[in-house]
């Protein structure tokens, strides 16, 4: 009896000693006096529930979620339902604390609160935005600006990665988390100046309510303001100010937050700005996006990005097995998405092996039908870099819910025009056209008005046939476009030019409804049109002006600015002194003192005398012209002086002084050098 005493005794204080501690918030000295409780009786209900408490509060969530595990006979869902679901969700056991607060018998409020957390991370919007508002319209506390929050966040998550048009709720922007909330709906909605302004009063109402906060620590308010940065900077990257962007970017890396979701978000943006180029930034910052913990801080649709993303940067820095490892590991886990098969595709396109590119992307398409367009849609950019325009047109053609697109259309017309297939583009328009009348028809109950695109359709159909010269096809569609617009003179007198070459007569009539010259004329004054500063250039017809053309001419030339004659440049040998010759612009043979070339002198000497000899020097070796005449010095250069006998040796026969014993000093000379010759 004393030992029970004394154990209730002991117990008694040790309860006294928890809620004390519970109290102060001491929950690590709590937790130790629970443990000597449950020493004294293990399976108390209240202890147990009380050790799962310190051990949550201390971040202990797998201590706490084993301790609820293995006591499952005392503390039964009823009991720790709400405990069990929190260690769940914040061990990231999403689908588990979700049947935990299913499977309770009684939704609390706190449940409540969960169950709303549990589905936005499951991303169930929609069941989630139901959720809070019920927790909204039911609860009366001082938690309500946390549940707007949150109700907000949810609409701009729904924006954002559903596209949905978020409703407005009527939520008072009265704190920079719902300013931060409301600025990515608008981001969501593609209003990206309107979500600027937001963040920048987000960002104004945050370092205003620094006033009253106490204990913030300079991490604290870095951090907040790197969130609402990097936002901003999101923003500036959509509307293409990539520079200003990057910069934002960079700054929020070096300070170093400790939210790996933010950094996994920067660095993966930061990759796509430098796409191809600065791949050693890029492998660095790819580094960031695989820290521990990303994958729980992202939505679904992010990580999908930053692995796309991954297999991009694989293809180019040419890691070929790791871009085909990604893309077909992404590809499993959603078979149906096409950024895995197009980019195992641009894989091959870069080892030149486009047929295989080819199949790929038909079998993709075979299986996929709902995801065929685009995929022919590449296969057709394909054949056109391979130079198969026809087959490019032929897979186009196949894709039936753009054929009476105009981009399909004016992209097969331009391809057919420059294969030179006329009729292939002809059939191209006739098919859209034929479409839109079928379409409209249908929906207008046989009142048939043409929409613009079907008109545009037909107007550049018209044109197209009159441009290669098949005016009888243009026809039809000219006569549709004036009956459409009766005062369209253009169109009319294409239609009447058409008909002049297939049915004169029908043209005739046609013309009838040419508006008459008099209401075509411009009632203009000529002269004033003339005499007005427009006019400052008139253009001469050659020939000579005669009688009073000629005074007009001369009247007209006081007005007009006589251009400045440019001296003619005189030859270097120019002398003033001496007359030029009156004849010099005449053709040498055409001049009065040409008396043409002396023939027959110069070829007897052709062949004679020695090499590099002059005539000058043969003439003075003849003797029939110097014996008569007094001897002369002989020139340099020129051969000896010979006497004038008639036994004269010919200059070929002539050999000079000294020869045989120069011919035999070069000889030894050659011997003497030859070992180091060239």
């Amino acid at each position: 009896a004393l030992a029970a005493a004394g154990s209730a005794g002991s117990a008694a204080a040790l309860w006294s000693e928890v809620n004390r501690c519970g109290q102060n918030g001491d929950f690590a000295r709590a937790l130790k006096s629970v443990n000597k409780i449950l020493q004294i009786s293990k399976d108390d209900v209240t202890a147990l529930q009380c050790k799962v408490v310190c051990l949550i509060q201390n971040g202990n969530f797998k201590e706490a979620l084993s301790v609820i595990n293995t006591h499952t006979k005392v503390l039964t869902s009823d009991v720790i339902a709400f405990e069990k679901a929190y260690c769940e969700y914040r061990l990231n056991r999403i689908e588990n604390a979700l049947k935990t607060i299913q499977s309770a018998s009684q939704q609390t409020d706190k449940l409540k609160e969960l169950y709303g957390q549990v589905l936005y991370r499951l991303e169930r919007y929609d069941d989630c935005l139901a959720a809070y508002r019920d927790l909204i319209r039911n609860s009366q506390d001082e938690y309500e600006e946390e549940r707007k929050t949150n109700l907000s966040a949810v609409v701009a998550a729904q924006s954002t990665w559903e596209k949905v048009m978020p409703e407005d709720l009527g939520l008072r922007e009265a704190t920079y988390e719902l300013c931060y909330n409301s600025a990515c709906a608008l981001i969501g909605q593609g209003k990206l100046n309107e979500a600027m302004k937001k963040l920048q009063k987000a960002e104004a109402f945050f370092l205003f309510a620094l006033i009253f906060l106490q204990d913030v620590t300079e991490e604290d308010i870095e951090a907040e303001l790197a969130i609402i940065h990097g936002q901003m900077a999101y923003i500036m990257q959509l509307q293409g100010r990539t520079e200003d962007a990057l910069q934002l970017y960079n700054q929020i890396i070096k300070l170093k937050p400790t939210d790996v979701g933010l950094l996994a978000v920067i660095a993966n943006n930061i990759i796509t700005i430098n796409k191809d180029q600065n791949v050693f930034d890029s492998k660095k910052k790819v580094k960031l996006t695989n820290a521990e913990g990303v994958e729980h801080k992202l939505s679904k649709k992010q990580l999908q990005a930053i692995e796309f993303n991954k297999a991009l940067l694989a293809m180019y820095t040419n890691q070929a097995d790791q871009c085909r490892k990604l893309s077909a590991s992404l590809q499993s886990q959603s078979p149906e998405h096409l950024l895995p098969v197009l980019i195992q595709a641009a894989q091959l396109c870069r080892e030149k092996q486009h047929a295989k590119a080819v199949v790929l992307l038909q079998d993709f398409a075979d299986q996929h039908p709902a995801n065929a367009a685009e995929i022919k849609l590449t296969m057709a950019q394909l054949k056109i870099a391979q130079g198969s325009i026809t087959k490019a047109c032929m897979i186009l053609r196949s894709i039936e819910e753009l054929q009476h697109k105009p981009g399909m259309v004016s992209a097969l017309v331009t391809m057919y025009s420059h294969e030179e297939d006329i009729d292939s583009a002809i059939e191209v328009f006739t098919q859209a056209i034929q479409w839109y009348q079928q379409f409209q028809a249908s929906q207008t109950r046989g009142t048939n008005p043409k929409s613009p695109v079907h008109l545009s359709l037909i107007r550049e159909a018209a044109n197209f046939k009159l441009k290669h010269g098949r005016k009888k096809e243009a026809i039809s569609d000219l006569e549709e476009l004036w009956k459409q617009n009766p005062k369209d003179v253009h169109t009319l007198a294409q239609l009447i030019s058409a008909y002049s070459l297939v049915d004169p007569e029908k043209a005739k009539v046609l013309s009838k409804h040419l508006p008459s010259s008099d209401t075509m004329s411009l009632k203009v004054d000529v002269d004033a049109l003339e005499n007005s500063h427009g006019a400052t250039y008139v253009r001469k017809k050659a020939g000579k002006l005669t009688g009073d053309s000629q005074q007009k001419e001369q009247g007209q030339g006081d007005v007009k600015k006589k251009k400045k004659k440019k001296k003619g440049k005189l030859p270097k040998n120019y002398d003033p002194k001496v007359t030029p010759d009156p004849e010099r612009w005449l053709p040498m043979r055409e001049r009065s003192y040409y008396r043409g070339r002396k023939k027959g002198k110069k070829k007897d000497q052709v062949g004679k005398g020695t090499q590099g000899s002059t005539t000058a020097g043969s003439s003075e070796l003849d003797a029939s012209k110097t014996a008569s005449s007094p001897p002369t010095s002989p020139r340099p250069g020129s051969a000896a002086a010979v006497s004038a006998t008639s036994n004269v040796i010919p200059p070929r026969h002539q050999k000079p002084a000294g020869a045989p014993a120069t011919k035999k000093k070069q000889q030894q000379k050659k011997k003497k050098g030859a070992k180091g010759g060239w």
